[in-house]
């Protein structure tokens, strides 16, 4: 009989160990595919942001000097529909781009912010402008002007 206890036991204890592992296994392969979702979003957020520029630059020289709105490039079928409504959300991120018209003392300029839309779905918060077209980034909160450019 002892030696029947002990084999249940043995057994018992390897399947413990057994679910233990593909415990750990199986969360560190959730944590790596969260890793890596966020790590493409953000990749294509920073494409996003590289093509909103092209195609202001292009809606700028075709309309009197002015940059678009999203829904005005969308218009112009110059921008993607995946980026209409109040505040996309492309990949991941919040998308928001503000537009300045140009007046008699200033031409037109823009600002655009990609924000992630929750912690599983990026870190890094960017922001572009038609000052000097420069994606810049901040870990932390919104990006705006004064923070370090991408890659610097």
């Amino acid at each position: 009989m002892s030696i029947v206890k002990g084999i249940i036991v043995a057994v018992v204890a390897l399947i413990i160990v057994i679910a233990l592992v593909a415990g750990a296994l199986i969360g560190a392969g959730v944590m790596g595919w969260k890793a890596a979702q966020r790590a493409g979003n953000e990749a294509a957020t920073i494409q996003d942001m590289k093509t909103i520029e092209a195609v202001e630059v292009q809606y700028y020289n075709t309309h009197n000097r002015t940059f678009g709105t999203l829904d005005q490039m969308i218009e112009s079928k110059m921008l993607s529909q995946r980026f209409s409504g109040n505040v996309p959300i492309v990949d991941g991120y919040a998308f928001t781009l503000i537009v300045s018209p140009k007046t008699t003392s200033k031409p037109s300029s823009y600002t655009v912010t990609a924000d992630p839309q929750n912690e599983t779905a990026g870190k890094n918060h960017f922001y572009l402008d038609s000052i000097d077209s420069t994606i810049r980034v901040n870990s932390d909160r919104r990006a705006s002007a004064s923070d370090p450019p991408l890659g610097g």
